[in-house]
Protein backbone atom coordinates (compact mmCIF):
# COMPACT_ATOMS: atom_id res chain seq x y z
CA UNK A 1 0.00 0.00 0.00
CA UNK A 2 1.43 3.45 -0.71
CA UNK A 3 -0.10 7.00 -0.25
CA UNK A 4 -0.95 8.69 -3.77
CA UNK A 5 -0.31 12.52 -2.52
CA UNK A 6 -0.02 15.23 -0.26
CA UNK A 7 3.28 14.87 2.23
CA UNK A 8 4.52 11.58 2.21
CA UNK A 9 3.26 11.02 -1.61
CA UNK A 10 4.87 7.94 -2.58
CA UNK A 11 5.80 6.43 0.79
CA UNK A 12 4.99 2.45 0.95
CA UNK A 13 3.53 0.69 3.81
CA UNK A 14 3.74 -2.68 4.55
CA UNK A 15 1.24 -3.92 6.87
CA UNK A 16 1.38 -6.98 8.93
CA UNK A 17 -0.03 -10.16 7.23
CA UNK A 18 -1.85 -10.71 10.27
CA UNK A 19 -4.35 -8.25 10.01
CA UNK A 20 -8.00 -9.21 8.59
CA UNK A 21 -8.04 -6.36 6.33
CA UNK A 22 -8.54 -5.69 2.44
CA UNK A 23 -6.72 -2.21 1.61
CA UNK A 24 -8.51 0.38 -0.87
CA UNK A 25 -6.54 0.10 -4.02
CA UNK A 26 -4.38 2.43 -5.16
CA UNK A 27 -6.58 2.98 -8.49
CA UNK A 28 -9.96 3.22 -6.32
CA UNK A 29 -8.13 5.20 -3.55
CA UNK A 30 -6.28 7.94 -6.50
CA UNK A 31 -9.77 8.08 -7.83
CA UNK A 32 -11.86 8.61 -4.80
CA UNK A 33 -9.33 11.78 -3.60
CA UNK A 34 -9.99 12.96 -7.08
CA UNK A 35 -13.50 13.63 -6.38
CA UNK A 36 -12.86 14.77 -2.80
CA UNK A 37 -10.33 17.53 -3.29
CA UNK A 38 -12.86 19.27 -5.88
CA UNK A 39 -15.39 18.95 -2.94
CA UNK A 40 -13.09 20.23 -0.03
CA UNK A 41 -9.97 22.64 1.28
CA UNK A 42 -8.56 19.01 3.02
CA UNK A 43 -7.22 21.72 5.60
CA UNK A 44 -10.75 22.51 6.93
CA UNK A 45 -12.11 19.06 7.64
CA UNK A 46 -12.97 16.20 9.89
CA UNK A 47 -12.91 13.09 8.71
CA UNK A 48 -14.33 9.45 10.15
CA UNK A 49 -12.68 6.58 8.90
CA UNK A 50 -15.08 3.99 9.90
CA UNK A 51 -13.71 0.39 9.50
CA UNK A 52 -10.50 1.71 8.82
CA UNK A 53 -8.21 -1.98 8.81
CA UNK A 54 -4.87 -0.85 7.91
CA UNK A 55 -5.25 3.13 8.13
CA UNK A 56 -4.70 3.85 4.44
CA UNK A 57 -7.96 5.94 3.87
CA UNK A 58 -6.65 8.29 6.91
CA UNK A 59 -3.05 8.53 5.81
CA UNK A 60 -4.13 9.51 2.99
CA UNK A 61 -6.19 12.28 4.13
CA UNK A 62 -3.70 12.95 6.72
CA UNK A 63 -0.76 13.00 4.13
CA UNK A 64 -3.13 15.99 2.50
CA UNK A 65 -3.33 17.91 4.95
CA UNK A 66 -6.68 17.28 7.06
CA UNK A 67 -5.61 18.00 10.99
CA UNK A 68 -8.84 15.79 12.55
CA UNK A 69 -9.25 12.19 11.82
CA UNK A 70 -10.92 9.93 13.78
CA UNK A 71 -10.08 5.61 13.18
CA UNK A 72 -12.45 3.04 13.93
CA UNK A 73 -11.80 -0.38 13.82
CA UNK A 74 -12.76 -3.44 16.46
CA UNK A 75 -9.52 -5.25 15.89
CA UNK A 76 -6.98 -4.31 18.26
CA UNK A 77 -3.63 -5.24 15.55
CA UNK A 78 -5.62 -2.82 13.18
CA UNK A 79 -5.53 -0.01 16.09
CA UNK A 80 -2.04 -0.60 16.85
CA UNK A 81 -0.43 -0.50 13.35
CA UNK A 82 -2.66 2.75 13.06
CA UNK A 83 -1.22 4.04 15.97
CA UNK A 84 2.92 2.94 15.07
CA UNK A 85 2.25 4.41 11.41
CA UNK A 86 0.74 7.83 13.01
CA UNK A 87 3.34 8.15 15.60
CA UNK A 88 6.08 7.59 13.08
CA UNK A 89 4.70 9.84 10.30
CA UNK A 90 3.14 12.14 13.23
CA UNK A 91 0.05 11.90 11.80
CA UNK A 92 -3.52 13.85 13.57
CA UNK A 93 -5.13 10.24 14.21
CA UNK A 94 -6.87 9.47 16.67
CA UNK A 95 -7.62 5.46 16.92
CA UNK A 96 -10.41 4.16 18.71
CA UNK A 97 -10.89 0.62 19.21
CA UNK A 98 -14.67 -0.43 19.25
CA UNK A 99 -17.27 -1.56 16.98
CA UNK A 100 -18.70 0.88 14.37
CA UNK A 101 -21.98 0.36 14.92
CA UNK A 102 -21.71 1.02 19.09
CA UNK A 103 -19.39 4.23 18.00
CA UNK A 104 -22.11 5.31 15.73
CA UNK A 105 -24.48 4.97 18.14
CA UNK A 106 -23.07 6.51 21.00
CA UNK A 107 -20.94 9.75 19.43
CA UNK A 108 -22.33 13.06 19.22
CA UNK A 109 -19.25 14.32 16.89
CA UNK A 110 -20.07 15.57 13.19
CA UNK A 111 -18.24 15.32 10.36
CA UNK A 112 -17.36 16.75 7.05
CA UNK A 113 -16.86 13.24 5.69
CA UNK A 114 -17.46 9.66 6.71
CA UNK A 115 -15.47 6.90 5.08
CA UNK A 116 -17.03 3.51 5.79
CA UNK A 117 -15.10 0.28 4.40
CA UNK A 118 -16.57 -2.95 6.10
CA UNK A 119 -15.95 -6.01 5.25
CA UNK A 120 -16.85 -7.20 1.93
CA UNK A 121 -19.54 -9.74 2.97
CA UNK A 122 -21.58 -7.88 4.95
CA UNK A 123 -25.37 -7.64 2.64
CA UNK A 124 -27.45 -4.77 1.87
CA UNK A 125 -29.23 -4.53 5.31
CA UNK A 126 -25.67 -4.32 7.60
CA UNK A 127 -24.43 -1.72 4.40
CA UNK A 128 -27.99 0.03 4.96
CA UNK A 129 -27.53 0.45 9.27
CA UNK A 130 -24.28 2.19 8.78
CA UNK A 131 -26.05 4.62 6.68
CA UNK A 132 -29.01 4.86 8.67
CA UNK A 133 -27.17 5.41 11.95
CA UNK A 134 -25.26 8.10 10.21
CA UNK A 135 -28.00 10.21 9.36
CA UNK A 136 -30.56 9.58 12.03
CA UNK A 137 -27.97 10.40 14.77
CA UNK A 138 -27.11 13.77 12.02
CA UNK A 139 -23.35 12.66 12.33
CA UNK A 140 -22.85 14.94 9.22
CA UNK A 141 -21.61 18.17 9.22
CA UNK A 142 -23.81 20.52 6.72
CA UNK A 143 -22.81 19.91 3.22
CA UNK A 144 -21.33 16.64 4.69
CA UNK A 145 -20.70 13.32 2.84
CA UNK A 146 -20.46 9.85 3.61
CA UNK A 147 -18.97 7.25 1.60
CA UNK A 148 -19.49 3.70 1.81
CA UNK A 149 -16.92 1.06 -0.33
CA UNK A 150 -18.80 -1.93 -0.77
CA UNK A 151 -18.45 -4.92 -3.52
CA UNK A 152 -19.85 -4.75 -6.74
CA UNK A 153 -22.84 -7.08 -6.21
CA UNK A 154 -24.63 -4.58 -3.28
CA UNK A 155 -26.66 -2.29 -4.68
CA UNK A 156 -27.41 0.42 -2.35
CA UNK A 157 -29.46 3.01 -4.72
CA UNK A 158 -32.74 2.16 -2.77
CA UNK A 159 -31.51 3.77 0.23
CA UNK A 160 -32.50 7.45 1.76
CA UNK A 161 -30.07 10.41 1.00
CA UNK A 162 -28.25 8.23 -1.88
CA UNK A 163 -26.82 10.23 -4.43
CA UNK A 164 -24.39 8.05 -6.39
CA UNK A 165 -22.55 5.25 -7.28
CA UNK A 166 -18.71 5.25 -8.85
CA UNK A 167 -17.15 1.71 -9.59
CA UNK A 168 -13.75 1.09 -9.88
CA UNK A 169 -12.59 -2.70 -10.96
CA UNK A 170 -14.42 -4.69 -8.07
CA UNK A 171 -15.03 -1.97 -5.77
CA UNK A 172 -17.90 0.60 -5.67
CA UNK A 173 -18.14 4.09 -4.07
CA UNK A 174 -21.84 4.89 -3.19
CA UNK A 175 -22.30 8.10 -1.95
CA UNK A 176 -24.79 10.09 0.62
CA UNK A 177 -25.28 13.52 1.10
Amino acid sequence: MRIISGTYKGRRLVAPKNLPVRPTTDFAKEALFNILRVRYYFDEISVLDLFSGTGNISYEFASRGVENITAIDAHFGCVQYIDKVSNEFDFPINTIKTDVNKFLETTTDKYDVIFADPPYNFDESELESIASLVFSNKLLKEEGLLIIEHAKHNDLSNLPNFNEARKYGGNVFSFFA
